[in-house]
Parts: C-alpha cells; structure tokens; sequence
C-alpha cells in the first residue's frame, strides 16, 4: 500500500500536541443500551419460568453466538443504510420449549422500564438444544409467517405455532446473522442486547466442564454463570472468562496516523491500528507501547483513553487509546504485522477512494477511532 514509512523531520505546529484535543468517543456499536440487569434477581428461585409468564416480556433466540432475525433481513448485512432488528418471540412461546429441550440455556438479560411495569428481556440459547420429548400437538391457528404469527399472539396466550416445536423449526424460521452484521444496522438498546447474548451463547458452549475438576457444569444465576455439578467440588460458581486487549491509533508529531495490516487477515486491503492483547502483570498503557514497539518498532509516549466496548469474538474487551509517537520509524515484525506506513488525512482519504485500503468494518471500535482522527466518518 502507498504510503510514507520514512522518518519525519521536526515537531510539526511548535507546541502542538496531536493528542490535545483528543476526547472520549462518544458511540461505540456494541457499548450501548439501557437495561437494568436487575443483577439482584440472577439467583432468585424459578426465576426465568416467573418472567417467562409475564405478557410483557420477549424472547430472542441465539444458536452458536449468531442471532435470530426475521426472515430475509440476513440479506441486508451489506447495505450500509439498511436496518435490521431481532426476532422477539413473547415469553409464552418459550416456556413449555425449554421444558422439552434440556439443552436449551435461558439467559436472563434484564428489563426496561420501572419494576412494577418492567418489559423483560430473555435471551435463549439454542445451539445444544436436545431434541423435545412427546407432547401434545397445538393448534395451527395463524398458518402464516413467524413474525405474523407472534403479533397475533395476545398477552398470556398459548404459542399458536404447529406440532413442531419454535426451537425445531428455528434453523428454517428465521435469518441467523453474527454480531458484526447485526449490530452497524440495530437499534443502540437491540445492539446492547445481541452483544450480551451472543457472548454468553459462545461461553456457555465453549466451556463445557469445570476448569478446576472436569466435570459437567450446568447454568446458573440467569445463565449468567455456571456451576459445577460434582459433589466434591460444593457447588463452585464460574463466571465468563474476559480477555482485555488494548488498541491504539498512534499518531506522529504531524499528527499523521499509522494504520497497518496484520498478516492474519484474509483482506489484503484492509489496514486498521495498532492491537493486542494485555499480558499477566502487565497494565493497559504497557500493553499498548508493547504491541506497538513489537509490531512496527514505533516507540509511543503519551497515551490518551478513548473508551472501550466488548469484542465477543469470544471474549475480549477492547479498551483503546490514542498514543503519541515518540519515534516514527516503522520497522514491521513481519509476523504478526506485515506492512505499516504513516498517513495524513488526504492520503488516507484518497487511499480508500481509490480502493487501495479498505477501513475497518462497522461494529469494531477502529473504525471509530480512525473518525475521531479523520475528522468526519467514514
């Protein structure tokens, strides 16, 4: 890719901090919503069959971290204006299914609204759902498409669907889209929430038996957690592994951005900033000037936070900064970082407009970190 990789002569503006204006990003796609966890209720007794009967509360489904939407909106994902939601089933169709299907994992992601008129929310993870045992066939009384189907449904009535089961017939009922596809296109409070399922649907399904003796564990606390079901171990509680990783945009005393392409990435165009992630006994602003000076030789003083959002791709928390480079010579290891090259904002702009590089997608923190630098977005 076209760009200067040499040495800069000189401090730029006398004075001038690159980093003096810098604030906190103001929207990041998957830091957003307002539920209340009501983190209070996760170990009350029979709690989900209880908010399942209320007529308030909705219902999405998850299978493998991916997210059910209504059919025919998977199509969208490219379509930068496009708008896409979930597939919200209310709580009366899921409480009998998770009864016949023992692997099915609620996961209780809060309410909206004051307790006494709260509209809860539940997320139910389908990817190990075991198939359903016997019961009695229901009446087909719409005989239409999923989302008809539930808006006839009224308040504390029984699921209208056919014999076979909401969770058999997911596969064919709806679109399954993963988090980057959802979220550039989702309301902030439905992003929040597809955040949070997604990246309790990939732990519960990823961490199968205790870490400490190897046996089953089973959910807990909301589907918040896990415990595990050997005797000998008291009921251990296991909660969600979280990887901190820190990106940084590094800019040069020209307030030049280095933007870089790492030799992991499919896309030969695409170029982003500096990222990794923190080591045992190391704090963030150390892992940020590590990955750096690892990665491109590029020595980083001052750093300023920008703000942070979850990556559940499984498990990180992406916590980013904007750095000052204290040397701009760029020297890549050739490992993880293939080539890197400072960039002013017109060469940046004319790159993408000439389909050199490519920015990052819409649900990562990057691509907001390179607006907050360019100025406007992308």
């Amino acid at each position: 890719m076209p760009g200067s990789q040499g040495t800069s002569q000189g401090m730029g503006i006398q004075g001038f901090s690159p980093l003096s204006l810098t604030g906190v990003l103001p929207f990041l796609p998957l830091a957003q919503g307002d539920i209340d966890y009501q983190v209070d209720r996760r170990g009350q007794e029979g709690l989900i069959d209880e908010v399942l009967a209320e007529p308030t509360t909705r219902v999405l489904l998850v299978n493998a971290g991916k997210l059910a939407v209504p059919r025919g909106q998977a199509a969208v994902v490219d379509y930068e204006a496009a708008k896409m939601r979930l597939a919200l089933l209310p709580g009366a169709y899921m409480a009998d299914e998770l009864a016949t299907h023992p692997g099915a994992v609620p996961i209780f992601l809060g309410a909206y609204g004051p307790r006494t008129d709260a509209e809860h929310m539940v997320a139910v993870d389908i990817t190990r759902a075991a198939k359903p045992v016997a019961v009695p066939p229901v009446p087909d009384a719409a005989g239409v498409g999923a989302d008809d189907a539930f808006e006839s449904v009224g308040a504390g009535q029984a699921p209208a669907g056919s014999a076979t089961s909401i969770i058999d017939q997911a596969a064919q009922r709806f679109d399954w889209v993963d988090l980057r596809g959802f979220a550039p296109h989702a309301s902030a409070r439905e992003a929040g929430l597809a955040t949070s399922a997604a990246s309790l649907s990939m732990w519960h399904n990823s961490q199968r038996f205790c870490p400490c003796c190897g046996a089953p564990v089973a959910p807990a606390l909301g589907g918040w957690a896990q415990r595990c079901t050997s005797p000998d171990d008291r009921g251990r509680i296991l909660f969600p592994r979280i990887e901190p990783a820190v990106i940084t945009a590094i800019v040069d005393r020209k307030d030049r951005l280095m933007v870089q392409h790492n030799a992991a990435w499919r896309n030969e165009l695409l170029y982003s900033v500096s990222a990794g992630f923190v080591e045992a006994g190391e704090n963030l602003e150390h892992a940020a000037r590590r990955e750096a000076r690892e990665e491109t030789g590029v020595r980083v003083g001052e750093l300023r936070y920008l703000g942070s959002q979850p990556w559940p791709f499984p498990s990180s928390l992406m916590m980013a900064f904007k750095g000052q480079a204290e040397t701009d010579e760029i020297r890549v290891d050739g490992k993880e970082v293939t080539d890197a090259a400072w960039m002013t904002r017109d060469e940046y702009t004319h790159a993408l407009i000439a389909g050199r590089l490519e920015a990052p997608g819409r649900a990562t923190i990057a691509r907001y970190m390179i607006e907050e630098w360019l100025g406007r977005e992308l």
